[in-house]
């Protein structure tokens, strides 16, 4: 038997909870078998919060929102936050979402739901939104060639309930072509309650 530690947050997103994150995550990377960090970070904010703690010592990548997502052309991503992360040796991936991409649009204009977005719901249903973007990330991160597939820690947030992190996940990642083979080895933080 193994026991290890989950932290679970009263409420969801925030800047308290994302330095908390930041503290868990580098905890557990001292236990020394794990390389690379994938981080959720729509405009970079995020990305560099943690980038300052623990770019040197880990290869750190951070993924943000794909360009169109809140108007077309247009990738909401701060540039000169993308100036800093590169200068720290951090690999920033910005593509289409892996749980809703082009099954979106055809959902949006036809109605009803894809298996790609019911498998979204499902993540956000069982365990929250934060666990849904961890998951999502460590697969754009993987499908981008910036991880390799071993042992990974994946963070994501509830960005509807405020910017920031507020889970953390040790995964083995998959690509998006072999999804079912990604596996949650470890529950770092997460909050109590559902978004």
């Amino acid at each position: 038997m193994i026991r290890k530690q989950t932290v679970y947050f009263e409420r969801c997103g925030g800047d308290e909870n994302t330095e908390a994150v930041i503290d868990i995550v580098q905890a557990r990377l001292q236990e020394g078998d794990i390389k690379s960090v994938v981080v959720a970070s729509s405009r970079g904010a995020t990305g560099l919060k943690f980038a300052k703690r623990m770019a040197a010592e880990t290869n750190l990548v951070v993924v943000s929102s794909h360009p169109g997502r809140s108007k077309p052309g247009v990738w909401d991503f701060d540039r000169e936050i993308l100036k800093e992360l590169e200068g720290m040796g951090c690999t920033v991936i910005r593509q289409t979402h892996v749980l809703s991409g082009l099954e979106r649009s055809f959902s949006q204009k036809f109605s009803g739901i894809s298996r790609t977005e019911l498998l979204a719901e499902c993540l956000r249903t069982l365990w929250g939104t934060g666990i849904k973007v961890a998951i999502e990330c460590a697969v754009m991160a993987a499908d981008g060639g910036a991880i390799p597939i071993e042992k990974t820690i994946a963070v994501g947030g509830t960005a509807a309930k405020g910017r920031g992190s507020d889970c953390a996940i040790v995964c083995l990642p998959a690509h998006a072509t072999n999804f079912f083979d990604f596996r949650v080895l470890e529950l770092l933080a997460k909050p109590f309650r559902k978004d």
